[in-house]
């Protein structure tokens, strides 16, 4: 499986590889021994699913302590921008992102540790939206950055995005304290 690290450190992308002949495609989703060469051993508890129209943006959240959650994400149907932005506080990258396009014919996967608030935007129309988690999700411990906070920069790519009315009140990053 090939890999490609981002500036912050932490986010790995996987490439898995593909096998297809005239009856289809296989692949392995998921090995731990894809984390061995990173020394992580994420332990995955709970796997989620969604399924978006093209333009619903979800994000960005995160779980706080003790109930963080990392996640391993990717798409089995469509395509996505994906986001993640580094809310550790010790971190030098804190309040940067990365973006990642991850779609189901390169069925690339993105590792997302604790510590980073993650979003997305469907690109295509009934996208499905897969990610693993090493945490349960814990409501009382959901929190957010407002996804077009103008501190992050981050371009979405789209101008009018379907947001969930919850998503649009979430605060910005400077009236943010970060717990991790």
């Amino acid at each position: 499986m090939e890999h490609k690290t981002y500036h912050i450190e932490g986010l790995i992308e996987f490439i898995p590889r593909v096998f297809r002949d005239e009856r289809g495609w296989f692949m392995e989703t998921y090995s731990g021994k894809m984390f061995e060469p990173f020394g992580i051993n994420p332990v995955f508890v709970q796997d989620n699913e969604s399924v978006s129209k093209k333009g619903v943006l979800r994000g960005l959240h995160f779980q706080k302590p003790p109930f963080a959650q990392g996640k391993l994400v990717r798409v089995a149907s469509g395509s996505v921008l994906d986001v993640a932005v580094d809310l550790r506080k010790d971190s030098p990258t804190y309040g940067q992102h990365a973006t990642c396009i991850l779609d189901a014919k390169q069925h690339n996967m993105l590792y997302i540790p604790e510590g980073f608030a993650h979003g997305f935007v469907a690109l295509e129309e009934n996208t499905s939206f897969l990610y693993k988690c090493t945490n349960y999700y814990h409501q009382p411990s959901e929190g957010g950055i407002l996804w077009n906070d103008p501190s992050l920069c981050i371009d979405w790519g789209i101008a009018n995005p379907l947001v969930s009315p919850k998503d649009e009140v979430l605060p910005l990053l400077q009236d943010f304290y970060s717990p991790f």
